[in-house]
């Protein structure tokens, strides 16, 4: 099993004990914020188990039916995942406003601080941990799901300082309040997980950083004359390009072909933590302007 796929089983585990304390100690006291993050636990329960499902699918070889594979599975997590966060951040949001409108109290108030201080602790373990794998795979699931796990460690950590103040002040409108502003948080930091993913499954090119690099690597080839139609784009951890490289008129089939294959190799190399899958097209004169005319 992939170090992937472990990081999702355990953090489906993670998120089923934070789930049945906070649910518990919600229901109990009355908090809107703590029963807010009993369900957003809930949402990362189900997440890190479809998670789980893509990851477990992405790693399928190609097949007659599924010629590329199946890598979009993990963009399209991605986008599942930051829509299921947008969601549980709307529902948070009328919670709050229906508790301001309505008004409150919050009872076993110890006990549910308590509860979110060792949320803080389990989540904060879980974060480092997804961080590591996320760094050392380049995993876009995994980076989602530290993400998500992250935006949950600090709106626990919020939910603990607006416990602890209404412990002190004796004012419940800070619950709802903070409720709101949770909201806010987990709104603002879901956009850009389903913005890169949407942009991954529509077939987005590279970055502008990363395509200066495959260009500078293609003026350097002193066999080639020019190049032009350079396409690119990535799925999950894989990256597709295709290009047309120009040689003399007089260059051999066998030469032009060597030349391929050591700028492929050398496409690989720039960038070694992906997999890069390369389509070389040779060229023995510059056809740019009849390929537009295509």
């Amino acid at each position: 099993m992939r170090i992937e796929q472990k990081a999702t089983l355990i953090s489906s585990s993670v998120a089923f004990i934070l789930v049945a304390l906070k649910l518990t100690f919600g229901i109990i006291s009355g908090s809107v914020a703590v029963l807010a993050s009993a369900i957003d636990s809930l949402l990362d329960l189900v997440v890190s188990a479809f998670n789980y499902f893509a990851l477990h699918h992405s790693d399928k070889e190609p097949d007659e039916h599924f010629n590329y594979g199946r890598r979009k599975l993990e963009p399209l997590a991605a986008v599942i995942e930051g829509t299921i966060i947008s969601l549980s951040a709307l529902f948070i949001l009328y919670e709050s406003i229906s508790k301001i409108v309505q008004g409150s109290t919050i009872e076993h108030l110890e006990s549910s601080i308590i509860v979110m201080v060792a949320s803080i602790v389990i989540t904060a373990a879980l974060v480092l941990f997804l961080r590591q794998v996320a760094n050392k795979t380049g995993n876009m699931v995994i980076r989602a799901d530290a993400l998500h796990y992250q935006t949950d460690l600090l709106s626990n950590g919020a939910v603990l300082a607006a416990l602890g103040l209404i412990a002190l002040t004796d004012i419940p409108l800070i619950d709802p309040l903070l409720g709101i502003g949770i909201s806010a948080y987990m709104l603002y930091s879901a956009f850009p997980l389903i913005k890169e993913g949407i942009l991954m499954l529509l077939d987005a090119a590279l970055d502008a950083e990363s395509v200066a690099k495959i260009n500078a690597l293609l003026n350097s080839q002193i066999e080639i004359s020019s190049h032009h139609d350079l396409r690119t784009r990535r799925s999950g951890s894989d990256i597709y390009l295709s290009v047309h490289i120009v040689f003399s008129i007089s260059t051999s089939l066998y030469d032009a072909h060597m030349v391929g294959d050591r700028i492929e190799l050398a496409f690989k190399n720039l960038f070694p933590d992906d997999t890069v899958h390369s389509l070389i097209h040779l060229d023995p004169y510059d056809d740019s302007e009849d390929n537009q005319l295509n």
